[in-house]
């Protein structure tokens, strides 16, 4: 039975009313807030590959029972947040570089 992937897509309003598509990459807590790893989204797939590789890293807030996604005011919070996140993505994205063979280019 094959499973098809789905992102967890995200639209999101700047503070100029503009709407942008995002897809969620990674959540954690730390330090007792919650933290969410974003990058652009786009539907056609060149599009993509053109992409700088933008992460956003924007922060849990809750207006009443709402939770929203918000912007880090804190450079240094900001900072701290996603050297966290980009050592998290790239360990799961981390091709062991032990498969590659010798010379040959041969895999194992």
């Amino acid at each position: 039975m094959s499973q098809e992937y789905a992102p967890d897509l995200y639209t999101i309003e700047d503070e100029e009313g503009n709407e942008q598509t995002f897809e969620l990459l990674d959540v954690m807590e730390f330090e007792g807030e919650k933290y969410f790893a974003l990058t652009p989204y786009y539907e056609d797939p060149n599009e993509q590959l053109e992409d700088s590789g933008e992460v956003v890293i924007l922060k849990s807030e809750f207006e009443g029972d709402e939770e929203m996604m918000v912007s880090i005011e804190d450079e240094e919070e900001e900072e701290r947040v996603g050297e966290i996140f980009m050592k998290r993505i790239e360990e799961m994205f981390d091709f062991d570089d032990d498969e590659e063979d010798d010379e040959d280019g041969v895999f194992s």
